[in-house]
C-alpha cells in the first residue's frame, strides 16, 4: 500500500492524535474521522488500517525508530509491515529516510528481545510466560496481532441462522456459520453494519463468538429469574433473552447509565419483553439486596484487563499497567462475592472475562471458593455439550484465537449446592 501525500498526512495527524492514549484508540479515531468529513471511504480505510498497524507493533516499531515520533512509526508500519516499497514511498521522503527505511526493513525480527517480538510490555510478556510458556506465547501473540473477523449472532426470536446465511449470500457477501456457536455467523468482510437492513431489523447483532459461548453456558431456562451483572451494552443480555425465549425475568444490572441507555435501541430491535434494565451504584445496591437468593441464572461478566480482545483493540495493552492489574482484580472478587449473594440454592453462577491473567481469572475463582463452601464448580466443557455445543475448552472454558478462533475469554461455571 502506497499512500499519497493527502493520506500520509492524515496517517500522521491521525497517529499523532491516537498515540498518547488519553483515550481509547477507536474513540479517538471516530472523532478523528467526524472531525473531516469530507474524507472518502477509501481515505478512511488507509488511515484506520495504518494507525491499527502501528498499534499492534508499536513496540517493535518504536525499537526500529530513532524518535518514534507520528511520521517515522508511519513510514515503518508502511514498510515493514505492510510490504509497501520504500521507491514507492519516494514522493513522502525526506533527505536520509530511505536509507534509515531500508536498514530497519532488513533488520531481522527474530534477534530481537522476545516482548518486542510479541509486541507486549515487558510485565505482560512475563505473566503470559509463566503461564504458557515461550512457545505458547508467541503463538499467542502473533494471534492477537491478527485483525479479528466480524462474528454476529443471529436473534432466534426473529430469524435463523440458515436464512442469515442464505440473506448474506445473496448480497454477494462471504459468510460462514461459526465453527462452535449454533448461533454465530462470521463474516470475512466488514460491511456497514450499522445501516445494514437486517442489522436494523433486530435480526443480527454484533458479538464475537467466544462471548456467545459465556452467554451458553449460563444456559438459562424460559421461565427462570436471571440476572446479568455486568450487563454494560447489554450484548449478553440479549442472548440470555433470546435463549429464555422472551419468558421469566431478566434484569440487566449497570453502573453506568450510558451503557444502560446504549442498551435501549438494541433492546427495541430485539422483540424481546422480559429485560429490566435497573442502574445500581455499584455491586452493594439496595436492588441487589432486595433480590438475595431469589435469582435461578447470573451471570457476571466482569470488568477486566481486556487483553483477550487486543485483535480489535490493540492500544489495550499499552493503555494497562499493573497498578490497574491489582485495582481490577479485587473489583472483580468484591463484585463476584456480591453476585453470588443473588442465587438461590441449585442456581448457577458464571465469572467470566475477556482477559488472558491467571490474577483475573482462576486467581478469582480459587479466592471466592476457598470463603463460599455453598459453590462448587461445574465442567464447563461438559455444560456446552449438553448443548451440542461440542469444543476442547478445559473445567474452566479458556478461549483463546490460536486455539479456537475467538477473542480470548475465560469462565466459570459455579452452582449454589442445595441446603
Amino acid at each position: 500500500m502506497h499512500p499519497n501525500s493527502t493520506q500520509f498526512t492524515h496517517i500522521i495527524d491521525a497517529l499523532t492524535l491516537i498515540l498518547p492514549l488519553r483515550s481509547p484508540a477507536d474513540v479517538s479515531l471516530r472523532y478523528f474521522f467526524r472531525d473531516r468529513p469530507n474524507l472518502s471511504g477509501r481515505d478512511r480505510a488507509v488511515v484506520a488500517d495504518t494507525v491499527y498497524a502501528v498499534l499492534r507493533r508499536r513496540r517493535l516499531l518504536e525499537t526500529l525508530a530513532p524518535q518514534s515520533t507520528a511520521r517515522q512509526l508511519a513510514l515503518l508500519a508502511l514498510v515493514k509491515l505492510n510490504g509497501a516499497n520504500i521507491g514507492g514511498l519516494a514522493p513522502l521522503l525526506r533527505k536520509g529516510e530511505a536509507e534509515w527505511l531500508a536498514a530497519a526493513k532488513a533488520t531481522d525480527i527474530n534477534s530481537l528481545p522476545f516482548a518486542v517480538q510479541a509486541d507486549f510490555p515487558d510485565w505482560i510478556a512475563e505473566k503470559l510466560i509463566a503461564q504458557y510458556g515461550e512457545a505458547e506465547t508467541m503463538e499467542l501473540a502473533r494471534a492477537l496481532r491478527e485483525p479479528a473477523p466480524l462474528d454476529l449472532r443471529v436473534n432466534t426470536m426473529l430469524a435463523n441462522r440458515d436464512e442469515m446465511l442464505e440473506a448474506f449470500k445473496q448480497e454477494g457477501m462471504e459468510a460462514t456459520p461459526t465453527p462452535h456457536s449454533p448461533m454465530g455467523i462470521r463474516l470475512l468482510e466488514k460491511p456497514a453494519l450499522q445501516t445494514h437492513p437486517l442489522f436494523l431489523q433486530g435480526k443480527v447483532e454484533v458479538q464475537d463468538e467466544g462471548s456467545q459461548l459465556l452467554g451458553l453456558l449460563l444456559a438459562p431456562k424460559r421461565r427462570d429469574m436471571v440476572a446479568d451483572f455486568c450487563a454494560g451494552a447489554g450484548g449478553k443480555t440479549l442472548l440470555l433473552g433470546a435463549l429464555m425465549h422472551s419468558q421469566g425475568r431478566l434484569y440487566a444490572f449497570d453502573v453506568s447509565e450510558k451503557r444502560l441507555n446504549n442498551l435501549k435501541p438494541r433492546l427495541a430491535r430485539s422483540g424481546l419483553s422480559n429485560v429490566q434494565p435497573q442502574r445500581i451504584d455499584s455491586e452493594r445496591d439496595t436492588k441487589i439486596k432486595r433480590l438475595a437468593g431469589k435469582i435461578d441464572r447470573v451471570l457476571v461478566d466482569a470488568p477486566c484487563s481486556g487483553l483477550g480482545t487486543l485483535r480489535r483493540n490493540p492500544d489495550l495493552k499499552w493503555r494497562q499497567t499493573p497498578e490497574d492489574l491489582v485495582e481490577l482484580t479485587a473489583k472483580q472478587s468484591s463484585i463476584l462475592d456480591a453476585a453470588a449473594t443473588l442465587v438461590k440454592a441449585g442456581g448457577r453462577l458464571v465469572y467470566g472475562t475477556c482477559s488472558l491473567l491467571r490474577e483475573e481469572n482462576e486467581d478469582v475463582i480459587e479466592r471466592f471458593l476457598s470463603k463460599h463452601a455453598d459453590f462448587v464448580m461445574v465442567n464447563a466443557q461438559e455444560v456446552l455439550a449438553k448443548q451440542q455445543v461440542n469444543i476442547e475448552c478445559g473445567d474452566m472454558m479458556r478461549l483463546s484465537p490460536h486455539r479456537h478462533g475467538t477473542d480470548g475469554f475465560f469462565a466459570v461455571v459455579l452452582e449454589r449446592v442445595k441446603a
